[in-house]
């Protein structure tokens, strides 16, 4: 039997800072490290189980054998477990065996910190390393601008698996093939950025990634890890910004997982109050525990780090922060001052943004939050919780629920259009059109739009239009701009074959025009979370169902007027109020022909008159087509 060599990669300040929550770069000390010792090569294991009573390694290098290589306790009462096994290397299978002091409860477990997992079903990990060879050194230097909050974002959300699957071949795409096809296509469309649905290992294909057992591995479904480093890398070569889903809320159940780790509430809370989710039948975290709070923030840290991300897009950030999320009365027990609020979510989701900015000036951290909780996106020396952006999840809502309705009925409903500049400025939002609105029987996008075929499509370009003059940065899900008639289907493709008919070739020039236009033009990105960067035109023509504005930048000679026409009547002599006098011009129509629509457009520069309007000093006589959008700017 070969023995296990006592050997740490741990120094006592280590496990200092991992007892008190504050070590943020875990990855490089626990898991499965190819080191050299005395002359040998092999690998070194070290695990975090403070209830076991013994631990081995066990793997397709000793028949999967327990105690034929057992680990060896740390004597500082840190519970980590290590030792280096010789001529173990790269490719090697392994789990954790651990008996637990209680009750003798054995678990074989994957390794949390493992850089690759075996392919599911498969729930081993794996001995990895790589020493992939950056390229994206012009990226990483500009990225602070491409970054900022006040550039262009407009993002591009993909679930790697079903954005176009080799359906001849019965297979996903690879990392290599993405970087090829998606990375050309997104370019192609003129996005800013991409965010991926979650790429951690995760076993269960319907979870959509959102219930994880590998934080350490980009799934294996796609390719292997440095793989997965030369599509980010691709992107960035192209200009393009990676975001990548985070799930620190909750993780499953599944026995090779995290759950019931050392026989113990290891990861879990012990009180299921806090620590089982009944909606997704899922294990929440112990934010209370300080070992919990490092391994969470070291995952954010090395997704960063090791991986170049330019973000994460925190999911189910409600979840965590409210003890009654999804509970009933005497499901929930309130904090110390009688609250709703998780106390230590929210002390955790401060620390992991104070650390992820510190760390990486040059990120995003993007909540996805749905309630009204204050300053989510405020920094947290002034009391916020510090993420750079928010998920306005009360526009999405508000706005496909008005674009539903015929528009013979939207008079009665203008408030629900005109709404959402009433707290615009209260957070730094996006505005999602994500993957949960166009599943579980909510239709696609396209699906929800009333009227006729051309009205439907008409209906689509006037919502985005709308959505890229409004206040605040973009996302799309994949499809969306292709006019997807289905909804999405994760274990199938895009459906690719409707770019074969014309108005969805139409429909994805208009969004790539979009994309173009929007980078192309100042006052709709410098300003998006100032209420100085919007100013109200008219926001009660309900009668004729028009709401108009102005979208300011840093230079007002940039400035742009917005109006919306929510209905398919064609307007001619329409009057706008505006502040200036001169001359404006179309410079954007959502209904040219090239588009699909009609072609009615403001063919000539248009005079400001004298004439008082809509509360302001002049105003203009212009031409709104049917269901659309038309931006000018001023001459």
């Amino acid at each position: 039997m070969t023995q296990v060599k006592a050997h740490s990669l741990f120094t006592e300040f280590d496990i200092n800072l991992f007892k008190a929550g504050k070590h943020f770069r875990l990855f490089e000390k626990f898991g499965s490290h190819i080191i050299t010792l005395d002359g040998i090569e092999g690998t070194y294991f070290a695990v975090w189980a403070p209830s076991a009573k013994e631990v081995s390694v066990i793997g397709d290098f000793n028949y999967w054998t327990g105690g034929e290589h057992q680990l060896n306790v740390r004597w500082d009462s840190s519970g980590i477990w290590e030792g280096f096994i010789p001529y173990v290397g790269k490719g090697n299978l392994y789990k954790y065996k651990i008996v637990s002091h209680h009750h003798g409860i054995v678990t074989e477990k994957s390794d949390p910190y493992a850089r690759r997992c075996e392919h599911p079903p498969s729930t081993a990990s794996i001995v990895w390393e790589d020493n992939y060879s950056w390229k994206d050194s012009g990226w990483m230097k500009k990225r602070k601008k491409n970054n900022a909050l006040n550039a262009p974002y407009s993002v591009y959300e993909v679930h790697l698996g079903s954005w176009k699957k080799k359906v001849e071949e019965n297979r996903f795409m690879s990392y290599f093939e993405l970087a090829d096809e998606l990375v050309s296509y997104v370019k192609d469309m003129n996005f800013t950025h991409v965010e991926l649905m979650p790429i951690m290992e995760y076993p269960f294909d319907p979870s959509w990634g959102y219930q994880i057992t590998g934080y350490f591995a980009p799934t294996s479904r796609y390719g292997y890890p440095e793989e997965f480093k030369y599509l980010v890398d691709k992107l960035h070569q192209n200009d393009i910004g990676i975001i990548l889903d985070w799930v620190p809320s909750h993780f499953p159940e599944d026995a090779h997982g995290l759950g019931f780790f050392d026989g113990s509430h290891l990861y879990e809370h012990p009180d299921k109050r806090k620590g089982y989710h009944q909606d997704w039948k899922s294990l929440i975290f112990n934010y209370e525990r300080n070992e919990v709070r490092s391994f969470l923030i070291s995952n954010a840290i090395f997704w960063l780090d090791q991986y170049h991300a330019d973000g994460l897009r925190v999911d189910a950030v409600a979840s965590m922060l409210f003890l009654d999320y999804s509970r009933e009365d005497g499901e929930w027990e309130p904090n110390i001052y009688g609250g709703r609020e998780n106390l230590a979510v929210v002390s955790f989701l401060k620390e992991l943004n104070t650390e992820v900015y510190a760390s990486f000036p040059d990120v995003q951290t993007i909540a996805e939050e749905s309630t009204a909780f204050p300053m989510v996106s405020k920094p947290t020396d002034i009391g916020g919780l510090g993420f750079g952006m928010k998920w306005m999840m009360g526009w999405m809502h508000d706005t496909l629920e008005y674009f539903q309705k015929d528009p013979v009925y939207r008079k009665f409903h203008h408030n629900e259009i005109t709404f959402s500049l009433a707290y615009a400025f209260t957070e730094n939002f996006m505005l999602p059109l994500s993957h949960d609105e166009v599943v579980y029987g909510k239709n696609s996008i396209l699906g929800r739009m009333p009227g006729d075929e051309w009205q439907r499509f008409a209906n689509l370009r006037l919502l985005y239009g709308y959505m890229f003059t409004h206040p605040g940065t973009k996302l799309l899900f994949m499809g969306g701009e292709i006019g997807q008639y289905n909804e999405w289907d994760f274990q199938g493709s895009l459906d690719w074959n409707l770019l074969d008919f014309i108005p969805h070739q139409n429909l994805k020039k208009y969004y790539k025009a979009l994309n173009t236009f929007y980078k192309n033009t100042p006052a709709l990105y410098q300003k998006p979370f100032d209420g100085e960067g919007f100013e109200w035109i008219s926001y009660d023509d309900h009668e004729n169902s028009v709401i108009s504005y102005i979208r300011k930048g840093d230079n007002n000679e940039q400035n742009v007027v917005v109006i919306c026409n929510l209905t398919p009547t064609l307007r001619e002599n329409y009057r706008i109020g505006l502040p200036v006098s001169g001359k404006i011009n179309e410079i954007f129509n959502s209904d040219e022909h090239d588009f699909g629509g009609s072609g009615v457009s403001n063919k000539k520069p248009i005079k400001i008159v004298k004439t008082p309007w809509n509360g302001k000093h002049y105003s203009a006589k212009v031409t709104l087509p049917p269901l659309s959008v038309i931006i000018f700017n001023f001459i």
